[in-house]
């Protein structure tokens, strides 16, 4: 016979502690939540509402509806910054990976030195993108620099090669100088994830035979999924939104090639001061971006089974 007994209820003093710490937890999120709400949704519900807006920098504005959407159509300038911004992004990421994840194989494990190299090759992530800008635009200096000079100086070109004259050479040397302000930021997350695969999965590898290779395939990379969406996601979002080096190295040249999203809503909103057209143009890369990062996340799920 199946005995069926009503749940005994919580003493008051029990529901009242319970509720106290509930409190307390909401106290302690509580300066998260503000900053969300603050700096985050707050700018975004202004952004949309300007964006429904003709807004000029100075006079009244006036509702449009989606008329700034619809211009966005018609507005080829920013579709050639987009493709710009998509391909910089696919190439940048790709060199970024490329020489993150070794890096991170080589300072995984302890070794005499690790600390120094993992601080040498982090080093570059302290320094804010536009100082890193600013400093790559004087390395990059025909006359004054460095790279151009000291080629011609060692006899390696017979004159002095402005590399930011024409489109290729000025876009290998922005991508040279974000790999080098960002791969050991990719390193350490990489790194982390090596760090927190088991020990004894690749022990066990090695003893059943399985060579590096075979061990990489097997173990490293499925079990480093979230740590590579993780990265990936930041690489994509960062690269999308990419604005001081081209700004401040390039100023969008030559010949208006290395145009960026973003460089064409702040071209929008603070040169043309439309900031309403601005805001459109705004949610549309944010929505592109989210979109992007759920693509991301999608394709580097957890497989089914995988603990």
């Amino acid at each position: 016979m199946t005995v069926i007994t009503a749940a005994t209820p919580a003493p008051p003093r029990t529901r009242k502690v319970a509720s106290r710490h509930q409190w307390i937890g909401l106290l302690y999120v509580a300066p998260a939540v503000a900053l969300v709400v603050v700096f985050f949704l707050i700018p975004l519900g202004m952004t949309a509402w300007m964006s429904l807006h003709n807004w000029p920098l100075m006079g009244e504005h006036s509702f449009i509806g989606l008329g700034n959407y619809v211009a966005i159509l018609r507005d080829t300038r920013f579709w050639n910054a987009l493709r710009f911004t998509a391909y910089y992004t696919v190439i940048v990421t790709i060199a970024i990976f490329v020489v993150a994840f070794p890096l991170a194989l080589f300072v995984e494990r302890p070794r005499p030195l690790t600390n120094l190299y993992r601080t040498m090759f982090f080093m570059p992530a302290v320094v804010g993108f536009a100082s890193a800008s600013l400093l790559w635009s004087w390395l990059l200096n025909v006359d004054s620099g460095l790279f151009s000079p000291a080629a011609y100086d060692l006899g390696l070109i017979d004159r002095k090669f402005n590399l930011l004259a024409t489109f290729q050479p000025a876009f290998w040397s922005i991508i040279a100088m974000v790999v080098w302000k960002v791969a050991g930021f990719t390193m350490i997350i990489l790194m982390a994830g090596l760090q927190s695969i088991p020990q004894d999965l690749q022990e066990a590898a090695v003893i059943d035979g399985a060579g590096p290779f075979a061990r990489f395939r097997a173990i490293t990379l499925p079990l480093m999924r979230r740590t590579l969406a993780l990265a990936l996601i930041l690489s994509v979002a960062g690269s999308i939104l990419a604005f001081d080096q081209f700004y401040i190295i390039l100023r969008g040249g030559p010949r208006n090639q290395t145009l960026t999203a973003v460089y064409w809503i702040f071209n929008q909103s603070f040169v043309s001061f439309k900031l309403g057209y601005g805001a459109a143009l705004s949610m549309v890369l944010l929505v592109i971006l989210v979109a992007l990062s759920l693509v991301q996340l999608w394709l580097l799920r957890k497989p089914e089974g995988l603990d």
